[in-house]
């Protein structure tokens, strides 16, 4: 977390407030929250069953970088209160109405031959 006092701090907020591209890639950026929505857009999933589907994030990553979707309102955790616990992580509004554009890129990366470079 970037304390709110830093002038990298007030750089990007005076970037982000300006241009929705940069607040967007800020939102996604990194390497796993993609993927993580990817994997996310055809049905909820367990941790577990996004832990299989991402075999090379870490759990500290995983668990972080879920937590930040849930905060940014990407996705949504719903914890069922049985035993053994069990939560499921689906995609919220704002989630599944960036899909369209995940399979857009999906298909100009494969049109393109992108992951043969």
């Amino acid at each position: 977390m970037r304390k709110t006092t830093s002038t990298n701090y007030t750089n990007e907020m005076v970037i982000t407030a300006k241009c929705p591209i940069t607040f967007t890639m800020l939102a996604i950026g990194g390497r796993w929250k993609l993927i993580i929505i990817w994997h996310l857009r055809l049905k909820a999933l367990r941790y577990n069953e996004l832990k299989k589907a991402i075999p090379n994030i870490s759990e500290k990553m995983l668990i972080q970088q879920l937590k930040d979707l849930e905060k940014d309102n990407w996705i949504i955790k719903k914890n069922y209160h049985e035993i053994p616990p069990r939560t499921d992580y689906s995609l919220s509004k704002l989630g599944k109405s960036f899909i369209p554009i995940l399979e857009n890129i999906y298909t100009w990366g494969v049109k393109n031959k992108i992951t043969e470079k």
